[in-house]
């Protein structure tokens, strides 16, 4: 069967879907998104990707196109069309279509795309062993914590990463040489019982997976320490991981050229992972 994608109020063929040339969004990256994993028809932490949404559209000052219960009667709508159960939900929310001008046009109608595909667990041999990654210098813009399309340091970082043969880079701020954040996942690390993870500022994007996870190792008793930390200090870590909405919980057993740990996933990043694996399914 075709794919269908929303589009500004109608349900379009993906391969004729398109927006105006004049969309802020194409022109300015004037522009919000959010990524919702399905899993059994259910929307994943649906209440914290929408809370994010609406943070992010009233930081950029623009309005939400109609309610949360209107937005969701369209997202089932969609994955009826597309008969998806597991897979991932894409929403981007611009401005608007105006007139090229830097201000913000007056009267412009916030623009709304969703598209949603089949997504595929994390690779379980990935799971298993573990990954490496990367760290680049971070120079993106000073509001990360903003969801916005504004994403070119991220690819160019992303691309850095693939080409070295690793699977996420994490970006680190050269100012202090603290890590911030991957390039679409957030960073952790363990030291000792101790998990560490950057604090919610205006240097991360305050990821959903992250915040379920928090709540999740509040629950287990595990200390927590939302705070900045230094590569080398990851590099000499007992563990680490990476967290999203399609990657979940990655392990990580490399850093550059640095094993963590014994060189396998750890005890506290599996039993997350299992933790989580379950929140998952539980929810639907």
């Amino acid at each position: 069967m075709p794919r269908i994608s929303y589009v500004n109020g109608q349900y379009l063929q993906h391969d004729r879907a398109g927006v105006h040339i004049e969309d802020r969004g194409y022109q300015f990256s004037d522009a919000i998104y959010e990524v919702i994993a399905i899993v059994g028809d259910r929307l994943i932490d649906e209440r914290l990707h929408f809370e994010r949404l609406e943070r992010s559209l009233s930081e950029l000052q623009i309005r939400m196109p109609f309610s949360r219960k209107h937005f969701l009667l369209k997202i089932r709508e969609l994955l009826r069309l597309n008969r998806i159960r597991n897979g991932s939900l894409y929403i981007q929310i611009s401005r608007g279509v105006a007139k090229r001008d830097h201000k913000f046009p007056r009267n412009a109608k916030p623009a709304v795309v969703m598209t949603v595909r089949p997504l595929a667990p994390p690779p379980a041999d990935l799971v298993r062993d573990g990954v490496r990654i990367v760290t680049v210098p971070d120079i993106r813009w000073k509001r990360p914590d903003i969801k916005s399309v504004s994403l070119l340091p991220n690819i160019l970082a992303k691309e850095s990463a693939v080409r070295d043969g690793a699977y996420e880079a994490w970006q680190v701020n050269e100012a202090d040489g603290t890590v911030t954040e991957g390039t679409s996942t957030n960073a952790w690390i363990v030291i000792g019982n101790s998990l560490i993870t950057h604090a919610p500022d205006h240097a991360i994007l305050n990821g959903v997976t992250r915040l379920a996870l928090l709540e999740m190792a509040r629950e287990e008793g595990l200390m927590i320490e939302e705070r900045s930390f230094s590569v080398e200090e990851a590099r000499a870590a007992n563990e680490a991981f990476l967290t999203s909405t399609t990657a979940f919980i990655m392990p990580i057993v490399r850093i550059d050229d640095s094993v963590i740990g014994d060189g396998k996933p750890g005890r506290y990043t599996r039993a997350l992972l299992d933790r989580y694996t379950g929140h998952i399914w539980n929810a639907t």
